[in-house]
Protein backbone atom coordinates (compact mmCIF):
# COMPACT_ATOMS: atom_id res chain seq x y z
CA UNK A 1 0.00 0.00 0.00
CA UNK A 2 1.03 3.40 -0.87
CA UNK A 3 -0.59 6.08 1.07
CA UNK A 4 -1.06 9.85 -0.54
CA UNK A 5 -2.59 13.03 0.53
CA UNK A 6 -3.92 15.45 -1.55
CA UNK A 7 -5.45 18.61 -0.95
CA UNK A 8 -7.80 21.12 -2.51
CA UNK A 9 -9.01 24.78 -2.31
CA UNK A 10 -12.80 25.26 -2.69
CA UNK A 11 -14.39 28.11 -4.34
CA UNK A 12 -16.67 27.70 -1.38
CA UNK A 13 -17.57 26.75 1.75
CA UNK A 14 -19.82 23.43 1.41
CA UNK A 15 -23.48 22.64 1.21
CA UNK A 16 -25.31 20.12 3.31
CA UNK A 17 -25.23 17.77 0.02
CA UNK A 18 -22.27 18.69 -0.43
CA UNK A 19 -20.80 16.79 2.80
CA UNK A 20 -23.37 13.63 2.41
CA UNK A 21 -21.81 13.30 -1.24
CA UNK A 22 -18.33 13.30 0.29
CA UNK A 23 -20.03 10.84 3.13
CA UNK A 24 -20.72 8.76 0.05
CA UNK A 25 -17.39 9.07 -1.51
CA UNK A 26 -15.69 7.45 1.98
CA UNK A 27 -17.24 3.85 0.56
CA UNK A 28 -14.90 4.21 -2.15
CA UNK A 29 -12.66 1.74 -2.31
CA UNK A 30 -8.76 2.98 -1.06
CA UNK A 31 -9.89 6.37 0.54
CA UNK A 32 -8.69 6.26 4.07
CA UNK A 33 -10.28 9.40 5.07
CA UNK A 34 -11.06 13.01 3.79
CA UNK A 35 -10.99 16.00 5.96
CA UNK A 36 -12.71 19.52 5.61
CA UNK A 37 -10.87 22.51 7.27
CA UNK A 38 -13.86 25.42 7.29
CA UNK A 39 -11.05 28.07 8.05
CA UNK A 40 -8.99 27.52 5.27
CA UNK A 41 -11.28 26.21 3.11
CA UNK A 42 -9.35 23.46 2.05
CA UNK A 43 -10.94 19.80 1.72
CA UNK A 44 -8.03 16.67 2.36
CA UNK A 45 -7.61 13.14 1.18
CA UNK A 46 -5.81 10.08 2.34
CA UNK A 47 -5.89 7.41 0.08
CA UNK A 48 -4.24 4.31 -1.12
CA UNK A 49 -2.16 5.12 -3.92
CA UNK A 50 -1.82 1.79 -5.13
CA UNK A 51 -5.94 1.15 -5.57
CA UNK A 52 -7.09 4.89 -6.70
CA UNK A 53 -5.43 7.31 -8.46
CA UNK A 54 -5.73 11.38 -8.19
CA UNK A 55 -7.47 11.60 -11.26
CA UNK A 56 -10.13 9.17 -9.78
CA UNK A 57 -10.26 11.10 -6.76
CA UNK A 58 -10.85 14.36 -8.73
CA UNK A 59 -13.44 12.93 -11.36
CA UNK A 60 -15.59 11.68 -7.99
CA UNK A 61 -15.28 15.40 -6.52
CA UNK A 62 -16.89 16.55 -9.62
CA UNK A 63 -19.88 14.19 -10.33
CA UNK A 64 -20.54 15.11 -6.26
CA UNK A 65 -20.61 19.36 -7.46
CA UNK A 66 -17.75 19.95 -5.05
CA UNK A 67 -16.59 23.46 -5.59
CA UNK A 68 -13.05 22.68 -6.01
CA UNK A 69 -10.78 25.87 -7.06
CA UNK A 70 -7.18 24.40 -6.83
CA UNK A 71 -5.10 21.55 -5.95
CA UNK A 72 -2.97 22.61 -3.47
CA UNK A 73 0.96 21.93 -3.44
CA UNK A 74 1.92 19.79 0.07
CA UNK A 75 4.51 21.71 1.84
Amino acid sequence: MTYMTVTYELQNALKAEQFRALGQFANTYGLQRFRFDEKTNRLQFDYDASRLRETVVEHVLREAKIPVLRRVAQA
